[in-house]
């Protein structure tokens, strides 16, 4: 009871508006993934589509639109012949790679249950 009647504004902490902002844009389906293929080295469309199984190619291009907007992935465009897009990580988003590792090392402990690719340690 003496807790209920503590209860105001200062003690429902809200949450930082960074974790909301960093969410917004990663916890997007697909968007976590792609800058986790990034982070090793640069891609191109293509290899994208085939890193990231179920992806459409519809849904490929608005997430790096909209990783590009954020300011975490650069589209290259080598003119080729032929002409080839790649995409890269900017300084930003390769500045990710840590938290990511540390994700997929707290995925590994945490949540055995999921699935995992054929082949990975």
């Amino acid at each position: 009871m003496a807790a209920e009647r503590n209860h105001d504004g200062e003690m429902c902490k809200r949450v930082d508006d960074g974790i909301t902002r960093v969410f917004q844009l990663l916890g997007k389906r697909w968007s976590g993934p792609i800058v986790s293929v990034l982070v090793h080295q640069p891609a191109h469309f293509a290899d994208l589509r085939r890193a990231v199984p179920g992806i459409s190619e519809r849904m490929l291009s608005d997430r790096l639109a909209e990783l590009g907007a954020a300011g975490l992935v650069v589209r290259e465009v080598d003119e080729g012949p032929p002409l080839r897009v790649s995409y890269r990580l900017t300084e930003a988003g390769a500045a990710l790679e840590p938290a990511l590792r540390q994700l997929g090392d707290w995925a590994k402990t945490h949540l055995p249950d999921a699935p995992q690719c054929p082949g990975a340690a």
